[in-house]
């Protein structure tokens, strides 16, 4: 029997709509199995969009760019499709994955097919009934830093991904990329991000010599629990941004989704992920366990903190972009700017304090 707080689609949202009966043509000639094609849409997601696809009695999970979105330089369908298919036999922890497509003729873009693991996925706008215990919260978070440990302990020589990043020069590539991404997408003077931008350009600390696989949006939403023990991580969803490089840039990036309890009000608003809930680790406290089980000494942690929200404001003002030049008719999107906002005032506070747990 199925968990009842399994994750689930939902009706396509306009404007996202899928040309079916290309779909069904191809899916046919690639498949042996026959029946009728039914798609769904997962609802949560402000990146690549997810959908469900039943072909007869089997289901998939279908992958492709967002609507409007600049494909070749940020939402690459087939480095996506390499990397699960790289990790899927060392890691074990993603879906298997099943077709690439590039003919654009299809769905008028390159996407490619997965299979669907079920599971229990935690957001931000969980069900009351749903919200873990503390000690069930507790344990869900510890299993999360043991994941992100081993992923960043992979050997990439030996999964064959040592040539799917550029490790030297990565930490200053990134705070020139994501400063130049977001100027180009600009909408609204923001100063205290422009601030946040200068800083982290200016305090940089000496590039590590140590590398790994690094995923670049891990948080609880990117992570798919046992329906039977929600300490346990099935797979890990959403590799779109993956690279090797620094694995202190991908904490901090995970970091800049963490608001403790004894955050502010306005902190605990912009709600991106459940991590204030009682039993969860605290900022500090995935920083304590991250060092402590990968044995890495971390350093110089309010830069990466920093790094990580200026990232994910610059990810949600390119999407407000998108929306506001009418290249999506999401809703979701139209209060976005706000994001941006209180995630410049957060750098601010955390550049001021130069601390992780209290930052007021």
């Amino acid at each position: 029997m199925l968990n009842p707080w399994n994750d689930k689609s939902t009706t396509i949202r306009k404007g996202e709509e899928l040309q079916m009966e290309n779909l069904q043509s191809y899916l046919q000639d690639f498949f042996t199995h026959k029946g009728d094609l039914k798609v769904t849409q997962f609802p949560s997601g402000f990146s690549n969009l997810t959908y469900l696809v039943q072909l007869g009695n089997k289901e998939y999970v279908l992958r492709r760019p967002p609507i409007g979105a600049n494909i070749k330089s940020g939402h690459d369908m087939k480095r996506e499709y390499d990397i699960l298919t790289a990790l899927k036999p060392n890691y074990g922890k993603v879906p298997t994955p099943i077709l690439y497509c590039q003919d654009e003729s299809i769905l008028g873009c390159p996407f490619y097919l997965m299979e669907r693991v079920e599971g229990v996925i935690l957001r931000a706008k969980m069900p009351v009934e749903m919200i873990p215990s503390k000690v069930l919260m507790q344990g869900i978070s510890n299993s999360f830093v043991d994941t992100f440990v081993d992923l960043h302990q992979l050997d990439v020589k030996e999964i064959g991904l040592d040539d799917f990043g550029k490790p030297q020069g990565y930490m200053q590539r990134q705070i020139e990329g994501w400063t130049r991404r977001y100027y180009k997408s600009k909408t609204d003077e923001i100063p205290r991000i422009e601030a946040a931008a200068k800083w982290l350009g200016e305090n940089m600390p000496k590039e590590p010599k140590d590398y790994s696989l690094i995923h670049n949006d891990f948080k609880y939403d990117n992570l798919v629990l046992d329906s039977q023990d929600w300490t346990k991580v099935n797979a890990v969803l959403d590799w779109e941004m993956a690279t090797i490089g620094n694995p202190l840039m991908d904490l901090g990036t995970t970091l800049g989704y963490w608001v403790n309890p004894n955050d502010p009000d306005f902190m605990k608003a912009l709600n991106l992920t459940p991590t204030h809930l009682p039993g969860n680790l605290t900022r500090e406290e995935v920083v304590h366990q991250y060092s402590l089980k990968s044995g890495q000494t971390v350093n110089h942690i309010i830069f990466y903190y920093v790094y990580g929200l200026f990232k994910i404001a610059v990810i949600i003002q390119q999407i407000y972009f998108r929306y506001k030049k009418g290249f999506t008719q999401d809703q979701r999107f139209a209060k976005l700017i706000d994001g941006v906002n209180l995630l410049g005032e957060i750098t601010h506070m955390a550049i001021a304090k130069k601390r992780l747990d209290r930052l007021f």
